[in-house]
C-alpha cells in the first residue's frame, strides 16, 4: 500500500484514479503529475515500484495538499465572512454561495423541508 501526503492510497485502483484521494488533487492534475514524471496511468497502485511512488512523492511536494490546503480554504472563507460580503454572509448562513436558486433546490444546503400549515381563515 503506497502512502503520499499523509493518504493511504486504493491499492486496488489504477495509479490515475488513485491520486484523486489526495485532498487537492483531481483528475486534470493528476494526469499532469503522472505525464511529467513519466509513469503509465493505467498502472495499478499495488504494482508500483518503490522509485515510481518516490517520483510522485518528490512531484507533490510543490503542491499545497491535504491540511495545509483545508486550513487556507477555511482561511478564505473565514476572511470574507470578516470584511462582510455577500459570500461570506451566504457561508454563514450556509446557503449556496455561487449564485444558485434556493426556491426549488439547494436542500443538501438548506436542510429538510419545513412544511408550514395552511393559514386558518378567521370566521366571523
Amino acid at each position: 500500500m503506497a502512502r503520499i501526503a499523509g493518504v493511504n492510497l486504493p491499492k486496488e485502483k489504477r495509479i490515475e484514479i488513485a491520486l484523486t484521494a489526495i485532498f487537492g488533487i483531481g483528475r486534470n492534475v493528476s494526469l499532469r503529475i503522472l505525464g511529467s514524471t513519466g509513469i503509465d496511468i493505467n498502472v495499478k497502485v499495488k504494482d508500483l515500484s518503490e522509485k515510481e511512488v518516490d517520483l510522485i512523492r518528490a512531484a507533490l511536494e510543490k503542491l499545497t495538499l491535504e491540511g495545509d490546503l483545508k486550513r487556507k480554504v477555511a482561511m478564505d472563507v473565514k476572511h470574507l465572512q470578516e470584511i462582510g460580503t455577500y459570500r461570506g454572509f451566504r457561508h454563514k448562513r450556509g446557503l449556496p454561495v455561487r449564485g444558485q436558486r434556493t426556491r426549488y433546490n439547494a436542500r443538501t444546503r438548506k436542510g429538510r423541508k419545513k412544511t408550514i400549515a395552511n393559514k386558518k381563515i378567521a370566521t366571523k
